[in-house]
């Protein structure tokens, strides 16, 4: 069983350890600038630098295993947000059936709905 450092649910910092280890290793001078930057992006990516550096060089310019996960928890959560807005949605229309009156979280929830689907559509787009 390999040791790998995880980030709560999104998943290994590290990659997997292999059969009689990593037998090369590069080491890469960088400003400080630069550096920050890389920390930045592995940070947001949930993942450490070398690995953030090997999944960009070897992911042929498309999205990284990093990517790809973090775009799953995205989804993942906007799958649970769209899980209470219908609620939400149930309940004001249940509302008005009964009153024939909208009631005033309508807007919000609205607005709510037209949120989700542009992060939808911005998914999309990246993918």
């Amino acid at each position: 069983m390999s040791n790998v450092e995880t980030s709560g649910r999104l998943g290994k910092q590290r990659r997997d350890n292999v059969r009689g280890g990593r037998q090369h290793s590069h080491r890469v001078k960088v400003s400080p600038e630069e550096e920050g930057m890389l920390v930045a992006r592995a940070a947001a990516a949930h993942v450490t630098v070398p690995r953030l550096l090997v999944e960009a060089a070897l992911s042929d310019g498309r999205e990284t295993p990093a990517d790809r996960r973090n775009l799953a928890a995205e989804l993942l959560a906007i799958r649970g947000l769209l899980r209470a807005v219908s609620n939400n949605v149930n309940q004001i229309a249940k509302h008005a059936n009964t009153t024939g009156e909208l009631p005033g979280t309508t807007a919000a929830t609205l607005r709510a709905v037209d949120d989700l689907s542009g992060r939808i559509d911005e998914i999309a787009r990246r993918v």
